[in-house]
């Protein structure tokens, strides 16, 4: 199939790569030409800008995947999309946006008769090699039409076990990628997903800081232990109930750096917690630990312990997060 990706940062670049080793015809444009001319090398198109790219996918119906910040960029990015584009033409959003903003898009793209998919794409910079989760909303015959772009990126089957019991159930699922629902179900799937993230990476930071304080001079001389958090990282990745790629993330970091010396554990976050937490408000869900989460980040901005340095290191890992400069 014949796509436009617009947005070549760390996934983008990525999910232009793995489209395009399945077979698939990607025009790209970002607004650095360094990036496209690159995969231009590596079998893409680059187009010099958005009506470019439009032009270049040729009749419709046309697909355009749309992968950068939420915000002002992505906002005016559709909006002019909105303007290029037809009846039938699709048009993804695979960041992080509010699912609020994509229910409002595909109301305003409707009249023009103009599809609008959400796409909750996880994955960050290892995406290339192992495929990306996506939680796709939209409406069915869409998302079906697109099936082969989405089968290409999600990571199928691998060597993961069959869950038992699925036998009668989309099989869509157990290969990477599900459609959740309408419009908005998507990135609103993938926002809980990422709040969840929180609460599970604060837990592993919190358990490996009260580990590395058990040798303080302040406890009783026989209840202190040196611990090789390194060491306990890794043995925990070996048949534990805790094992999860967080875990292997955390191990590689303090293979390489075992007091993470690297990091200042100033820990940013880009909205989707906070976006969980307010859904849980609007639902009156209690969310304690994710709410706890999300509230640490915001200390780990004015005081920093090794808890954030863990958890700063996590988000390097999986999504190439760099912090703020180590004051």
């Amino acid at each position: 199939m014949k796509i436009g990706v617009i947005g070549l940062g760390r996934m983008g670049g990525n999910i232009v790569r793995r489209l395009t080793r399945a077979g698939h015809a990607c025009v790209v444009y970002d607004a650095n030409p360094e990036p496209g001319a690159m995969l231009a090398k590596e079998g893409a198109t680059a187009a010099a800008s958005v009506p470019a790219l439009v032009e270049a996918l040729g009749p419709s119906p046309r697909t355009v995947w749309v992968m950068l910040p939420a915000g002002k960029i992505t906002e005016d990015t559709i909006a002019q999309l909105g303007s290029l584009m037809k009846a039938g033409d699709v048009i993804i959003d695979g960041g992080n946006t509010n699912f609020k903003d994509d229910v409002r898009r595909a109301r305003e793209l409707a009249p023009k008769g103009i599809k609008y998919l959400d796409i909750g794409t996880s994955g960050g910079v290892w995406g290339l090699a192992r495929g990306y989760c996506l939680m796709i909303g939209g409406d069915t015959e869409t998302v079906t039409r697109l099936d082969p772009i989405f089968a290409a990126l999600a990571p199928g089957l691998g060597d993961i076990e069959r869950t038992a019991g699925r036998e009668a159930a989309d099989p869509r699922a157990e290969r990477g990628y599900i459609h959740a629902g309408p419009v908005g179900s998507g990135h609103f799937v993938k926002m809980i997903h990422n709040g969840i993230e929180y609460g599970m990476m604060q837990a592993f930071a919190e358990g490996f800081d009260i580990m590395r304080h058990r040798a303080d001079d302040k406890l009783p001389a026989d209840e202190r232990y040196d611990l090789n958090l390194g060491d306990i990282a890794e043995v925990w990745r070996r048949g534990s109930v805790v094992t999860s790629w967080l875990l292997d993330l955390t191990a590689s970091a303090l293979a390489k750096d075992a007091h993470l010396e690297s990091f200042s554990g100033h820990v940013e976050d880009s909205g989707e917690g906070r976006w969980t937490i307010e859904a849980a408000i609007e639902e009156a869900v209690p969310a304690d630990v994710l709410a706890a989460s999300l509230f640490v980040r915001f200390r780990s901005r004015q005081q920093h312990t090794f808890a954030e340095k863990v958890l700063s290191a996590m988000r390097l890992g999986f999504g190439g997060h760099v912090e703020a400069p180590k004051k």
